[in-house]
């Protein structure tokens, strides 16, 4: 009989590291890759679409904080559907999460390299950007306690930078500059808005991309039940009003469509109002790189403990789930994700898909992850309901069932509109999943060999 799986990582993490990690994992999306969803809805169409997702978001975390308390477990998603269904259901979160944490760090980068082109005109953004996956690989390496108490520095930084963007542009805001041409570059609503607005969903759930991904901390959490209720809800809340302030207070300043397909559209915005010499834009792309430094060492910090979780449960192989015996983190774990991104990175000049930039076709594949992840993490809820009535839950969603129908029902609406939009990138997302499941029916002997985690296990298994 297997052995029951022992507890490696170091529980250190406090509400405040939590909401931090929660926060930082999502900033990122106020600084960039959102005013792409411009160029497919206009600033009208697209606020429409973001409300949406916000509900999305906001019904989704209430009822994921249910799972996350009750099964507080590094794999996150992957822990609460293999309880709920089983090795395959277990392998398809784990994977579809896998790709969502693998592939945002390389878009991430990728704006932080055009930050620093702002500064530097000539420095080559994709060295940049394999220069950050460098240092914060290390960081991650050397202690959870240090990478969360950075990241929690780096968030409150980036939260009050935003603040000042927007104070500064409110003077040359209007809302006529914001309503221009606002449905899918025209004047006028018709039926063409409506199309924008469904392909433009990618971009509105990038505003919230990764904020399940504070789950993956659990067992690095000091009282897990009680810490991570407070974080998802205190960040959700916080996310929503720094999405929608971003984005007003930038589409108002001038011709919004000069910022539609840009990594760097806050410092455009404010070289709207200031000009290019100002100190004001200098500083809000030094301290505005905080922000994208935030999510892209938060989501190093996620992928790596899904990586960890995976490779311990016999999903991948062994070696990813060995920490590091001096600084109790999942060093290989956080190694193989990097090889990735930097691959991501680089592959930017040789891929073209559906006439994107490489970065709006990196987001939209991690954007398919999240939202397969999403999709299966509700109905384990459902599940789970049912068929352990009596797990101990010391968070219940409220309004259940209506929270988690709202999250699954927008869910899969977003995933129908996202796959009529982006085929191509669909059939590489399909690619990689079918890929990890040849190799999950190759690898059962792993699994079966692999130390039994008593939060995984199902009633009867």
């Amino acid at each position: 009989m297997a052995e029951q799986v022992k507890r490696e990582l170091k529980r250190s993490l406090k509400t405040i590291h939590l909401w931090g990690i929660a926060v930082g994992l999502v900033i990122s999306g106020e600084y960039f890759g959102w005013s792409y969803g411009w160029d497919k809805a206009g600033t009208l169409g697209f606020m429409i679409t973001c409300l949406v997702i916000a509900a999305m978001y906001t019904t989704f975390i209430f009822s994921y904080t249910e799972l996350t308390t009750s099964i507080p477990h590094a794999g996150g998603p992957f822990a609460y559907a293999r309880r709920a269904f089983g090795p395959t259901g277990g392998y398809i979160a784990g994977m579809a999460t896998l790709i969502e944490f693998v592939f945002a760090p390389p878009a991430i980068a990728l704006a932080i390299g055009a930050y620093l082109g702002v500064q530097f005109p000539g420095l080559d953004p994709k060295h940049a950007a394999l220069g950050a996956y460098i240092v914060f690989m290390f960081v991650n390496v050397i202690g959870v306690t240090i990478a969360a108490t950075f990241e929690l520095c780096v968030t409150i930084l980036a939260i009050l930078e935003l603040m000042v963007f927007m104070g500064v542009v409110a003077p040359g805001f209007a809302w006529s500059n914001f309503m221009a041409h606002g449905w899918s570059g025209a004047d006028q609503f018709s039926s063409a808005s409506i199309s924008g607005m469904f392909a433009a969903i990618p971009f509105a759930i990038w505003f919230f991309l990764a904020i399940e991904g504070a789950a993956m901390a659990a067992e690095e959490a000091e009282d897990p039940r009680k810490t991570i209720p407070r974080a998802y809800i205190s960040g959700i809340l916080t996310l929503v009003v720094l999405a929608i302030g971003v984005m007003v207070f930038a589409g108002g300043v001038g011709d919004w469509r000069q910022l539609a397909n840009i990594n760097e559209p806050l410092p455009k915005a404010m070289q709207m109002v200031v000009g290019v010499d100002s100190g004001w834009l200098h500083m809000l792309v030094w301290i505005g790189l905080f922000g994208l430094i935030a999510s892209f060492h938060g989501i190093i910090m996620g992928y790596s403990r899904q990586i960890y979780a995976l490779g311990r449960a016999g999903y991948l192989p062994s070696v990813l789930a060995k920490v590091n015996q001096r600084f109790q983190t999942p060093h290989w774990a956080i190694l193989a994700g990097g090889v990735v991104g930097v691959a991501a990175i680089y592959a930017d000049s040789v891929v073209q898909l559906q006439g994107m930039t490489l970065t709006a076709a990196i987001i939209t594949m991690s954007v398919f992850g999240a939202i397969v992840m999403y999709i299966i993490s509700m109905g384990a809820l459902f599940k789970l309901r049912r068929s352990e009535p009596h797990l101990d839950r010391p968070y219940s969603v409220p309004f259940y069932p209506i929270f988690p129908c709202v999250a699954l029902i927008l869910a899969l609406v977003a995933l129908v509109a996202m796959i009529y939009f982006n085929q191509t990138i669909f059939a590489i997302f399909i690619g990689f999943m079918v890929g990890g499941y040849v190799y999950f029916l190759a690898t059962s002997k792993a699994r079966d060999e692999a130390p039994h985690d008593e939060m995984l296990v199902m009633v009867g298994e």
